[in-house]
């Protein structure tokens, strides 16, 4: 049975959402023993390498334009370099599951006020009823636990971080998607990982206390098989699926994982760790969800002109 082009699409984004549903469990347990410079640092470096390798081998492309690499660079250091370091430091002060409900409340709201701001979607009703609903309904299934207990100065630095790394990360999608009129988006994916990787990784061997101990890899076993996680999945495969997301659905449409991801958390910790589910839980993974459907139906509203010429070119095979 060979799928629809959105149906395709429909399956990817499920992907995406079950795998950035996962990871801030893995960041959590790697930082616990590796500085988060050298432990991102690596992870993005190496995945970015891994998909130059593959589209080596299949003798794709792998160099960018000197017209967009300034463009390229800074889409790098927002998604990659500045997000993941200032993030993961914000980790180290707060639950995996406060920074997963800002991370998730942030990133779909965020993503579509960058991606109107800079004219490349339009705005609508709708959209501001999903989001809505979607901030209602992660509040509501992980609010007042993810809260609880962490109401402190170094709490709040944490908050501040992840908030901080997620407008960084959002800024990012939104200036990457008229780069991808010249770049495929793994070739995207790769250049993206593998320079803000590389940067990230640079800074933290020079500057980050206790990175040079770290590289001799004495990180437990742990720490690995949560780099590892992250590297294939999390990195490889993940940020393919989500820039040829933004390149075809809009960056704040693509965002809308981040009300799926955490009903899927939820889910997998109910039927892999006995984890029980009570009204709330119900109620708020209900309005997530509905809130994702919402955002994901066909469009009939007038897109930005900016997206409109977009449309033009690709229509003509430019």
């Amino acid at each position: 049975m060979t799928l629809s082009p959105a149906a395709r699409q429909r399956v990817i984004f499920l992907i995406l959402c079950f795998v950035w549903g996962t990871t801030w469990l893995a960041m959590k347990v790697g930082i616990a023993t590796v500085p988060p410079g050298v432990f991102a640092g690596s992870r993005w470096t190496v995945a970015g390498l891994i998909l130059l390798f593959i589209r080596k081998l299949r003798g794709e492309p792998i160099r960018a334009t000197p017209r967009i690499t300034g463009r390229l660079l800074l889409v790098a250091v927002l998604m990659v370099t500045l997000n993941q370091v200032i993030q993961l430091y914000g980790l180290k002060h707060i639950t995996a599951g406060l920074a997963a409900v800002i991370s998730s409340a942030l990133t779909p709201i965020s993503l579509l006020g960058f991606s109107v701001a800079m004219g490349q979607e339009g705005f609508s009703p709708r959209q501001l009823g999903a989001m809505a609903l979607g901030v209602v309904g992660i509040l509501v299934l992980f609010g007042p636990a993810a809260i609880a207990g962490t109401l402190d100065i170094w709490a709040v630095l944490g908050a501040s971080g992840v908030t901080i790394g997620c407008l960084c990360y959002s800024a990012g999608s939104v200036m990457a998607r008229p780069l991808m009129r010249s770049l495929a988006p793994a070739q995207m994916a790769a250049m993206t990982n593998l320079i803000g990787g590389g940067i990230l990784l640079s800074a933290s061997i020079a500057l980050e206390p206790g990175a040079g101990a770290a590289l001799r890899l004495h990180w437990g076993w742990p720490a690995f098989v949560a780099w590892l996680y992250l590297l294939l999945p999390g990195s490889v495969l993940a940020t393919t699926i989500y820039f040829q997301l933004v390149r075809d659905w809009g960056a704040s449409r693509a965002g809308t994982y981040a009300f799926v991801s955490p009903v899927i958390a939820v889910v997998l910790g109910m039927k892999l760790f006995g984890e029980h589910a009570d009204w709330s839980d119900l109620v708020g993974m209900g309005l997530m969800l509905a809130a994702a459907g919402l955002a994901l139906r066909p469009r009939h509203q007038p897109i930005a002109p900016a997206v409109a010429a977009e449309v033009v070119v690709r229509q003509r095979g430019g």
